[in-house]
């Protein structure tokens, strides 16, 4: 396998990794938010801090992707 194949790889685990990651986080947002809707703006105010977060961490990891294909 060449490093292109490994880079490639590896953005395809972080973007699913990501995604996963949102998904769950916007899910139990949304139950938290049914059962109290007058918690509504605490919570999206925590699940949009956590989603950058995590955008955060899987473009860092993307980027460490990338960098590994143009070094190799």
């Amino acid at each position: 396998m060449t490093a292109g194949t490994f880079a490639a790889l590896g953005a395809g685990l972080v973007t699913l990794g990501a995604g996963l990651g949102i998904g769950k986080l916007a899910s139990s947002a949304m139950e938290g938010i049914a059962r109290q809707p007058d918690a509504t703006n605490k919570i999206q105010t925590a699940m949009l801090i956590a989603a950058a977060l995590i955008e955060g961490v899987a473009l860092f990891s993307a980027v460490i992707c990338f960098m590994s294909l143009s070094a190799g």
